[in-house]
C-alpha cells in the first residue's frame, strides 16, 4: 500500500512539475489566426450586429509575471465591405472597411496546468473607417449614387475569458472571447456623385460589440533563470 501511495505521489508530483513550464518563460508573442467580431455600425446600417470573419488580423505581446501578464495587443482590418442601409431593400452601401485597435492590459492564469483558463481586462484606442458609395437598391446606378466617408475614433474596453493549452513548453493555442465597449467620436460625410451637395454630420455615443472568439499561437520567449 505504501509503495502505491508512493508511486502516485512521485506521478502527481511530476505531472505538476511538468505543467509548470508555461510559468518559466518571461515573454510571450501571440498571432491571432481566426477571429470572428462585430464592425463598429456604419451610416444607417441594418444588420450591424453581424459577424465578420477574419484570418491573421492581430498580434500579441506579452509579459509573464507569476499569474499574471501585462499585455500590449494590436488588431488590423482591410476589406470590401458591402451592406443595406436605412432598410433592407431602401440602399446599398460598398467600399472599404479599415479598423484598427491598439490595447493594454492584462490577464490571470487560473492556474499552470497544461489547459489554462484565463481572464482579463484590456484598454485602449480604435478607430473605425468606411470609404466607398451609396445607392438605391431598386435603381443603382451612378445618377444616385452618394460618396460615403465615415470615421469613428475613440476608447475601447474590453473585457474577456480565455483559455490556453500547451502543446510543449514553449508553444500554446489560445482562443479568447470579448466585449468591447466603445465610446467613439464619429464623423460622416455624404455628397452628390455629380458634385450638387454635401452634407457632414457628428456624433459621440456607446456601442457594445460581441467578439466571440479570437484564436491563435503563443510563443514563450526568455526562460526565468
Amino acid at each position: 500500500m505504501k509503495k502505491i501511495i508512493l508511486s502516485l505521489f512521485i506521478l502527481f508530483n511530476s505531472l505538476f512539475s511538468l505543467a509548470q513550464f508555461s510559468a518559466d518563460y518571461n515573454y510571450s508573442i501571440g498571432l491571432r489566426g481566426f477571429s470572428v467580431m462585430q464592425f463598429p455600425k456604419i451610416l444607417n446600417q441594418v444588420k450591424s450586429q453581424d459577424y465578420t470573419k477574419m484570418f491573421g488580423n492581430g498580434a500579441l505581446f506579452k509579459f509573464n509575471d507569476n499569474q499574471i501578464n501585462y499585455r500590449l495587443s494590436g488588431n488590423y482590418y482591410r476589406d470590401d465591405f458591402s451592406f443595406s442601409n436605412n432598410c433592407e431593400n431602401c440602399e446599398i452601401a460598398s467600399g472599404k472597411i479599415t479598423d484598427y485597435s491598439f490595447k493594454i492590459g492584462f490577464e490571470k492564469n487560473i492556474n499552470y496546468s497544461r489547459v489554462q483558463p484565463y481572464f482579463g481586462f484590456d484598454l485602449g484606442y480604435r478607430s473605425s473607417q468606411f470609404s466607398g458609395m451609396v445607392g438605391s437598391a431598386s435603381a443603382y446606378n451612378v445618377t444616385n449614387k452618394q460618396n460615403a466617408e465615415t470615421i469613428k475614433n475613440g476608447v475601447v474596453l474590453t473585457p474577456f475569458i480565455g483559455l490556453k493549452i500547451n502543446i510543449v513548453s514553449q508553444l500554446s493555442i489560445f482562443a479568447e472571447s470579448s466585449l468591447d465597449f466603445y465610446y467613439s467620436y464619429e464623423k460622416q460625410e455624404l455628397a452628390e456623385a455629380n458634385g450638387a451637395g454635401r452634407t457632414v454630420n457628428t456624433f459621440t455615443k456607446w456601442e457594445y460589440l460581441l467578439n466571440p472568439v479570437s484564436a491563435g499561437l503563443q510563443f514563450s520567449l526568455n526562460g526565468k533563470n
